[in-house]
């Protein structure tokens, strides 16, 4: 399976904006972005004109990047979110927001979205009672969530990190169980990306 393995911090100073990847780092003034505040590379610093296409391109690839999927899976989203009801844009992001790793950082069980793919791939939760490891699953309205028994004593889980839980979900932290309360909805979003430009791109 195809994925990035190149440092976290080229991201966020290529798309010019906190992605969020590094989990606590980011929030530090260790951050890559905030020491260098312009693009990775030899001409990284050079001037750059965007045309119409280079602005869609990249609130495609920011979009991508701060929930950690790759060409092929965000293609595929986009297209099950032009089929849905609404505005594509806004479904897309709900399907992105309804993916069970993301559903583990928001619920603060993991420092940042690539660590809670692999919370999820070790088999560290259960959803609805049963194991599920499949960080791309889609979560619905209803659906609890919760460290499995046998992972309770880990130190991980132990000291959580203390993130604000969005207001569509819930979660315990004394039981290590969250349920999806609600749908979140395009307010719920804070990355701050236009999807409408991810619209026009993909409608060429």
């Amino acid at each position: 399976m195809a994925r990035y393995t190149d440092a976290s911090c080229r991201l966020c100073r290529r798309e010019g904006e906190k992605l969020f990847l590094k989990g606590q780092r980011c929030y530090t003034g260790k951050c890559a972005l905030a020491r260098r505040s312009f693009a990775p590379g030899q001409h990284g610093q050079g001037r750059k004109k965007t045309s119409e296409y280079g602005t869609q391109i990249r609130e495609k690839q920011k979009a991508k990047r701060f929930y950690g999927v790759m060409e092929t899976q965000f293609r595929n989203t986009y297209d099950k979110a032009s089929r849905m009801k609404g505005k594509p844009g806004e479904n897309l992001l709900m399907l992105l927001e309804m993916r069970f790793d993301n559903i583990i950082y928001r619920m603060g069980l993991a420092a940042s979205r690539a660590e809670a793919r692999q919370l999820v791939t070790h088999g560290h939760f259960t959803v609805n009672g049963k194991k599920a490891d499949i960080p791309s699953m889609q979560l619905a309205v209803g659906d609890v969530v919760e460290v499995r028994e046998t992972s309770r004593k880990s130190a991980k889980f132990q000291e959580l990190n203390g993130r604000n839980v969005p207001a569509w979900l819930t979660f315990n932290d004394e039981a290590l169980k969250g349920t999806v309360a609600q749908i979140p909805g395009r307010d719920d979003v804070d990355l701050e990306v236009k999807e409408t430009l991810i619209v026009e791109l993909y409608s060429k």
